[in-house]
């Protein structure tokens, strides 16, 4: 009897589509094993690609905020069918699940169809997605679903080299290499090879032993973690408090705050960020330990 296997995912660009489906390749082949259904989260009124820099910027408090927009309902194949086992892709947006994923979650159909299902996350980001995925841990946990696995995929450029081709491509719509800069996003090789994730899934799903795929997903390099790059998105999360909060509050203000955020934005990105460096650097005698728990907590799918 076929196993029923579903990738839900939203993706702006093509790139994320581009990861699970690869991820998906091995059930994919398994025609007589496996029934594979993808679902493509779609939003009622959608966000433009490229983006204006405007409605770029103008996200960010309801993104940071998790207020969600309405969503065109999952087909009645989606809804109505028993699933084994989800893949579930999702972008990150302003240090937190997109917007499309939080819409998701927080409709009436996720719960229907992610209760007592095995999970397996897939993230396609520039470099920070750990403290979203443990914003998204809870949302899984409080549906029901079983997160069995987790797969980040990133940019390997510097932090600073992706920020340029990151804005580039979501504003200029170029992803390609040119002059200087390298092309954005998870490189090429990384999207095709990412099928030898899928191959390991598959393996454990169909071997009945989902208790050990975290694991050998890490041991092949599913998940990097940068401790720099933590410590940066905890400053950031506090920070996106305070803004996000304001915003939402002075409501007739809103059109200035975006311009005076997106000013303090760039200054914490080229300024204070290098500063977080400095002192990272100069502590990590001191915090190693604390940073190797916590490096492999953030590599594993339990949630504190």
């Amino acid at each position: 009897m076929q196993k029923n296997i579903l990738v839900i995912y939203y993706s702006q660009t093509g790139q994320l589509e581009d990861i699970v489906r690869n991820v998906a390749k091995p059930f994919e082949e398994k025609k007589e094993e496996y029934n594979v259904t993808y679902y493509n989260i779609e939003l009622k009124k959608d966000f433009p690609f490229p983006w204006s820099n405007d409605v770029f910027f103008n996200t960010f408090p309801e993104s940071y905020l998790q207020i969600p927009s309405e969503i065109l309902p999952p087909s009645e194949e989606v809804l109505n069918k028993k699933f084994d086992l989800i893949l579930f892709g999702y972008q990150v947006w302003y240090l937190t699940p997109s917007i499309p994923i939080i819409s998701f979650l927080k409709s009436g159909y996720a719960e229907k169809i992610l209760k007592d299902t095995p999970v397996v996350t897939i993230s396609g980001t520039r470099n920070m997605w750990m403290l979203s995925q443990e914003k998204l841990k809870v949302y899984l946990k409080d549906l029901k679903a079983k997160l069995v696995g987790n797969i980040a995929l990133v940019d390997r450029h510097d932090n600073y080299t992706s920020v340029l081709t990151v804005v580039r491509w979501m504003v200029g719509g170029q992803k390609e290499k040119s002059g200087l800069l390298p092309a954005a996003g998870v490189s090429d090789e990384e999207i095709i090879g990412s099928v030898k994730y899928g191959q390991i899934i598959e393996k454990h799903f169909s071997g009945n032993t989902l208790e050990n795929l975290q694991p050998e997903l890490v041991k092949n390099g599913a998940i990097e973690i940068r401790p720099f790059l933590v410590r940066v998105e905890k400053v950031g999360n506090k920070i996106f408090t305070i803004w996000s909060n304001l915003i939402m509050k002075k409501k007739e203000k809103r059109p200035l705050l975006i311009k005076f955020f997106k000013v303090y934005l760039m200054a914490a990105i080229w300024v204070i960020s290098p500063i977080v460096l400095v002192l990272h650097l100069l502590t990590t005698p001191i915090f190693w330990v604390k940073r190797k728990k916590q490096r492999e907590y953030l590599q594993g799918i339990n949630l504190k």
